[in-house]
């Protein structure tokens, strides 16, 4: 076997200067592969030497073909290398740097993606949130906006307005009826984005949660005008996610369907502005007693500023927090553009002023019997409606001054609190109404319900029935002591007379010859009576009725004179005259003629002639009219001097005038020939200007002549009955409440002293 060859030592070949300075094998770094991304160093790799410390010779340059084959050891070091620039390797180095991530980038990502995930779920729980509450909301094929209630317009005989009144207590306006300040305070102060949105306001919803978050409580709220109306049209005013949802969705709904200018008026026709008011007309009305069609630049920023808190900010509880709102709205209009810097000074410098009379007019007392008495003649309210009534405003604020000024000047000295007036003309209607002294502090209308004991007041009817049975106004009775059982009337001064005749025993009004009478004809013929001319209270049929102990108002016992001033004729006390609707259609109007004839013709000129010697020598010589114009009537006091009454008429009109105390308690001696008869010359003397004369009926135009009385006897009591006997004397005033003898009455005949 022949041996094998021994294998010689590989022999490197090496290159003199020469040649190596002619052709440099060395790889440049054009030729060098491009490294493994991010790990790429521009610098050229070091030769490895030997251990001897000779540079190894560069291995030759291989061909396209070989590099393409992989290395056999699988160390990476015969990897092909691309033959890209520098330039080109820089730009990728850059781009690798800019695409690698970083803490904060994840973190950023993370937190895009978590937040558009939480907004899809959140989204979604908001859908069926919303969608469960409003599945408690009626189809929207029912939704509709429903109708303003109905308000009732209340004007005087001239058309002047008296009140408004329904469940807003003013009219519906319409938008371009107002001034446009009006409107445009309330979006300056409330929504001032109202013109921009869809029905909710986000920059608006968002300031409100970060004012209310960092102020600890509930100072502000998101709430548009829409929403605000959708409240107020559908929903209750309680505080839960459910009806705040409820009202999104309304909200949502009424911006689809009306336009901002119908939204706008809707909302200014509906929202409460305090003080009963709802709607900005009921409010200018309330607080300013005029249109809002009239309305001032500073009247309306104070309206406007009553939205936040009605009654914290009502200019008639606090006008100063009234005023200071006020100027913020003013200044949020100046700085919308609707209001210039002048318009804004102008009313800063003269701010609104709060008119009280229509919280205190006695006009309202008559406003409330309206609303009283209109379900009687058109049922139920379904559309606006205006009721023209016959008050005489004139005569009203007569009527009302005389009360209030008669109480202030005499509230301590005769210990009255309170008075009633009312005014009736010969066919019974009501010319003037007052039913208390101040309708703010009470509205109880005395004149229509307050029942009092009207004492000597309803002597007439006595009389009336006597003249009836046969008697005459010269028909003589004794005035002495009587007894009825267990009653014995006294008059008032505690003396006796003798004999009188029926005039003078009426115009002195003795009680004594009232009871005689009525024991003549009966109680019951004295009731009856009573009930024709138009008493209807409920009377008890005893004797002591003929001294005014049966309660009556002033209104019916006013309307029961009225007979003997238009010649026997009854009446029904009215007040409307006419019913119709805003667009002119007549729901009502007045016709009848009363209840007919009640008194004689004869027996009436009878009466008058008894009655007007009242006020010539009797109790109700206060009362006597200017110029000597016709008049009569009847003082009364009931028992302690609870009630002050004098009622009194003309050939025009016919009055009543009541003082007394709501609780009954006793005044300090008024008496119906005091204070009662002053207030009614008052009120008659202005309600009769520019009215001619009219005699009284059946009376000529003569002066009452009537003979001195005898010297009064000492009083005694005799008689027997079973009537019960009143506390207290009644009636018989003498006009004073002072005690009068034979000399004073002899010197009030003659012209004494």
């Amino acid at each position: 076997m022949a041996t094998r060859a021994k294998r010689q030592p590989r022999i490197e070949p090496t290159f003199g200067e020469s040649e190596s300075s002619l052709l440099d094998l060395r790889l440049s770094p054009r030729d060098r592969p491009s490294a493994p991304s991010g790990k790429t160093s521009s610098k050229p790799k070091s030769r490895k030497t030997t251990k001897t410390g000779t540079r190894k010779k560069a291995a030759p340059k291989k061909t396209a073909a070989t590099s393409r084959k992989p290395s056999r050891g699988g160390s990476g070091k015969g990897k092909p290398r691309s033959g890209r620039s520098g330039a080109k390797r820089r730009a990728a180095k850059r781009k690798n740097r800019f695409q690698a991530p970083t803490a904060l980038g994840r973190l950023v990502k993370r937190g895009l993606y978590w937040s558009m995930v939480l907004g899809i779920w959140g989204t979604i729980a908001m859908v069926c949130v919303v969608g469960y509450y409003a599945a408690f909301l009626p189809p929207t094929s029912e939704w509709q906006v429903p109708a303003r209630p109905p308000n009732v317009k209340i004007v005087a005989s001239n058309g002047d307005l008296i009140a408004n009144r329904g469940d807003t207590g003013g009219e519906a306006v319409r938008l371009e009826q107002l001034p446009p300040y009006l409107p445009n305070a309330v979006i300056a102060i409330e929504d001032r984005r109202y013109r921009s949105h869809f029905g909710i306001d986000p920059v608006g919803l968002a300031r409100a949660m970060v004012t209310n978050l960092t102020s600890g409580r509930l100072q502000q709220g998101g709430s548009t005008l829409t929403q605000q109306l959708a409240k107020n049209l559908f929903l209750e005013p309680d505080r839960t996610i459910k009806r705040k949802i409820q009202e999104l969705v309304l909200a949502f709904w009424l911006e689809a369907e009306y336009s901002k200018d119908e939204i706008l008026e809707m909302y200014l026709n509906r929202v409460y502005l305090g003080s009963g008011a709802y709607g900005v007309d009921a409010a200018a009305r309330r607080y300013f007693g005029k249109s809002a069609r009239l309305l001032t630049i500073a009247e309306a920023a104070t309206i406007a500023g009553l939205l936040k808190a009605p009654s914290r900010y009502s200019p008639a509880r606090n006008p100063d927090l009234a005023e200071d709102r006020a100027q913020l709205v003013l200044a949020a209009m100046n700085e919308e553009g609707y209001i210039t810097d002048d318009e804004a000074k102008n009313a800063l410098a003269a701010p609104a002023r709060v008119v009280r009379r229509y919280t205190t007019a006695s006009e309202n007392y008559a406003a409330d019997w309206v609303m009283d008495v209109l379900p009687h003649f058109v049922g139920s309210i379904e559309k606006d409606i205006i009721v023209d009534t016959t008050i005489d405003p004139a005569m009203q604020q007569a009527a009302e001054q005389a009360l209030r000024s008669a109480l202030k000047e005499n509230r301590d000295k005769y210990g009255v609190r309170q008075g009633a007036i009312v005014t009736l003309d010969t066919a019974g209607a009501v010319k003037a109404l007052v039913g208390g002294a101040d309708y703010s502090r009470s509205q109880f209308n005395r004149a229509v319900y307050a029942k009092r004991q009207p004492g000597s007041s309803f002597k007439p009817f006595v009389y009336l029935a006597a003249l009836e049975n046969g008697m005459t106004p010269q028909t003589v009775r004794q005035d002495r002591p009587v007894r009825y059982g267990n009653w014995s009337p006294q008059n008032y001064t505690k003396e006796h007379y003798g004999p009188v005749t029926l005039t003078r025993a009426l115009s002195l009004s003795l009680n004594t010859v009232a009871a005689q009478l009525a024991h003549e004809v009966g109680a019951g013929t004295v009731a009856n009576t009573a009930k024709r001319l138009g008493i209807s209270s409920e009377m008890k049929k005893n004797l002591s009725l003929s001294l005014g102990t049966s309660e009556v108002t002033p209104l019916e016992i006013a309307s029961a004179y009225v007979p003997l001033s238009n010649g026997g004729y009854g009446v029904l006390p009215h007040i409307i005259r006419r019913i119709k609707t805003v667009d002119g259609k007549t729901l009502y109007s007045r016709s009848g003629d009363g209840r007919g004839r009640v008194v004689e013709r004869r027996l009436v000129g009878e009466m008058n002639l008894m009655m007007s010697e009242t006020l010539v020598t009797g109790t109700g010589r206060k009362a006597r009219l200017e110029s000597g114009r016709p008049a009569g009537g009847k003082t009364g006091t009931s028992q302690d001097f609870r009630d002050a009454w004098f009622i009194g008429y003309t050939g025009n009109l016919t009055t009543a005038v009541w003082f007394g105390n709501d609780d009954n308690s006793p005044t300090k001696k008024a008496t119906g020939g005091g204070l009662p008869a002053l207030v009614w010359k008052e009120v008659m003397d202005k309600a009769h200007e520019g009215l001619p004369v009219a005699d009284l009926p059946g009376v000529p135009n003569l002066p009452a002549s009537v003979s001195a009385p005898r010297k009064p006897v000492p009083s005694a009591s005799v008689g027997s009955g079973s009537d019960p006997i009143p506390p207290a004397p009644i009636g018989g005033d003498n006009g004073s409440g002072e005690r009068r003898g034979p000399l004073n009455l002899l010197r009030n005949l003659f012209g004494g002293g």
